[in-house]
């Protein structure tokens, strides 16, 4: 009697801890889904405020205002209207109207919801705006304003303050001391930089917002396109691990790019990242890798950088792919949103010229990636189409005199070679390349085959055929080496992929 009595009471115990943990979950994932909800109304609000907006030009509340009526300040200036279509707020109590807009003297006094709060006032006044948003209903903030923990002494006295207004309403910050953040398929600039990238396939997050404003002129000239651009600045709340959680499931977003001075959070940070990998690619430049560095770091954004050798290992285990410059970081992301992954680790490089192409075996070489060794059918095709004095062996060099036509059947040639899987292209401009002529050809070799391709016309800059490879999303660049980098993020992504089960 007494051994059923106890199964039965253990049995209905664990049938209570059970119903408790299949509950707790639930909680679990609607927190995480209000969080995300919270994440998202930075990126598509249906209506927007600006505390601290001004009528004055040249005024960081002016800029930022009418960056999100206009798009741009040369909009502004042009009178284009190409900004935000939801409902804007102009908050001054020192105005009634601003660019042509009814001005409230509080946040609290707007007519209509706001789903996301910009806000540039002099730090001491931000935590009182913060309660106002809190009485309002705004979730979502994002604070321009500097002067708080990356000063140290009484403004992390203020950005604590700042934070603990916030969590008492639940509201989301980006910031303090940030550029703004820019949502382009929402049409929404609500920074104080001077341009707006274009719509396109890459998440940015950045903690430094004069690498935002560099990062976005780089954009015009290599045809990169955004679906999310952040600057963190101080990471008080939101931080790079609540960005790639809500790129993840944006889809808009194939590929995530982020530049990091420190992490706040390492273990959370690297927790998600390990998931976001598996479904998209993550490029991360970590500075601050040296004394002098961190040092520098800790004054910029009041943050401690740690020991490079921990990151350099986190980012390894989790998946992340670390650039180690501005120009890695580039030339991988690019070539990881545009381009697809290869089906082998096989590269072939097609070249018009010896120097080139031993630049770029030496660079595939040291860092680790294969050139193939070319199958006698391919050779045969090769030798039907090029003089008898070209290299017949892998980098296919094809002789200083080649034409758009020769290189057409050569990269047709090698593209659809069963033991080629990737090729970089190398032209070193002559008279008889015609490189334009090339550039479509490229384009329409790559479309046909689908495997992956990098390019450097060497020495080309901004020129048509650069510009028509880029628009196109094949990665042009003028060094050969960095074309072989923007290969090597791809076979990178191969290899984890393959480690993960998922290719």
């Amino acid at each position: 009697m007494i051994i059923p009595y106890k199964t039965g009471f253990f049995r209905i115990i664990l049938i209570n801890i059970t119903d408790r943990i299949i509950n707790l979950d639930v909680i679990h994932l609607r927190k995480g889904e209000q969080i995300m909800e919270t994440i998202k109304t930075f990126f598509r609000p249906s209506s927007v405020a600006v505390i601290g907006a001004s009528a004055k030009r040249g005024k960081v509340g002016n800029i930022i205002l009418n960056n999100i009526i206009y798009g741009s300040e040369e909009n502004a200036k042009n009178g284009v209207v190409g900004g935000f279509k939801g409902e804007i707020f102009p908050i001054n109590p020192k105005a009634e109207e601003i660019s042509g807009m009814k001005a409230y003297d509080s946040i609290t006094k707007v007519p209509s919801e706001v789903d996301l709060a910009i806000i540039c006032i002099p730090p001491e006044f931000v935590s009182e705006a913060i309660e106002d948003c809190g009485k309002k209903g705004v979730k979502s903030t994002v604070i321009i304003t500097a002067g708080f923990s990356e000063m140290g002494g009484n403004g992390k006295e203020l950005e604590q303050k700042v934070l603990s207004t916030a969590k008492k309403y639940n509201i989301r910050i980006i910031g303090p001391n940030c550029l703004g953040i820019i949502s382009p398929y929402s049409d929404l600039n609500a920074t104080f930089g001077d341009a707006v990238p274009k719509r396109g396939p890459i998440s940015f997050a950045s903690q430094s917002g004069a690498l935002c404003t560099s990062v976005i002129q780089y954009s015009f000239e290599e045809y990169l396109g955004f679906s999310n651009f952040v600057s963190i600045g101080n990471k008080a709340d939101v931080d790079d691990a609540d960005l790639i959680s809500y790129f993840h499931n944006d889809p808009n977003t194939k590929c995530i790019m982020l530049y990091i001075e420190s992490l706040k959070d390492a273990r959370k940070f690297f927790k998600i990242a390990r998931e976001v990998v598996k479904d998209k690619p993550i490029v991360a430049f970590k500075s601050g890798y040296t004394e002098e560095g961190a040092k520098a770091t800790s004054s910029h954004t009041g943050s401690i950088a740690g020991s490079d050798a921990a990151y350099e290992a986190a980012f390894r285990q989790s998946g992340v792919f670390r650039a180690k410059s501005l120009s890695e970081l580039f030339d991988a992301s690019r070539a990881l949103a545009y381009q697809p992954v290869p089906k082998g680790d096989n590269i072939a490089i097609l070249t018009n010229a010896g120097g080139p192409g031993v630049l770029a075996a030496d660079k595939v070489h040291s860092l680790g990636m294969k050139l193939t060794e070319l199958g006698n059918d391919t050779l045969e095709q090769l030798d039907k189409i090029c003089p008898p004095h070209w290299s017949h062996r892998n980098p296919v060099d094809i002789i200083g005199d080649s034409t758009a036509q020769r290189y057409d059947d050569a990269l047709r040639i090698l593209m659809n070679a069963e033991e080629v899987d990737a090729v970089i292209l190398l032209l070193s401009p002559t008279a008889r390349a015609h490189p334009l002529n090339l550039a479509y050809r490229i384009v329409d070799i790559h479309e046909s085959t689908g495997k992956p391709i990098s390019v450097s016309f060497v020495g080309m800059i901004h020129q048509p055929s650069e510009n028509y490879l880029d628009s196109q999303g094949i990665p042009e660049i003028e060094y050969p080496e960095r074309a072989v980098f923007a290969m090597y993020a791809l076979m990178e992504r191969r290899r984890f992929l393959i480690k993960e089960g998922l290719m």
